[in-house]
């Protein structure tokens, strides 16, 4: 039986990046903005040279801004990643915030 974790944050704003297709040097993740009482969701894509274009979600303007950031972040660290022998591009990063 499969059972669906409950992702909205009883405060604060949760931020999911989950890789939906890997093509070596990008990256493309379902991108999604969770609060206490609704989810957006988008697609980024990310890419070895640090880049992240994000495809609004619907979310207010400054979540979505904070989403770009994490994504871009993400991007940033690939070629480290890949450097390290870890995987490029990881499969979901979550991150919360107040």
């Amino acid at each position: 039986m499969s059972r669906r974790r409950n992702l909205h944050p009883t405060e604060g704003v949760r931020f999911i990046l989950e890789r939906t297709e890997d093509q070596g040097p990008r990256a493309t993740y379902r991108a999604s903005v969770y609060t206490p009482d609704a989810v957006f969701t988008g697609t980024a894509t990310l890419t070895e040279d640090g880049s992240a274009e994000l495809v609004a979600t619907g979310a207010p303007p400054e979540l979505d801004e904070r989403l770009t950031t994490i994504a871009k972040v993400v991007a940033r660290d690939a070629n480290k990643r890949k450097d390290d022998g870890l995987v490029t591009w990881p499969n979901r990063i979550m991150r919360w915030r107040k």
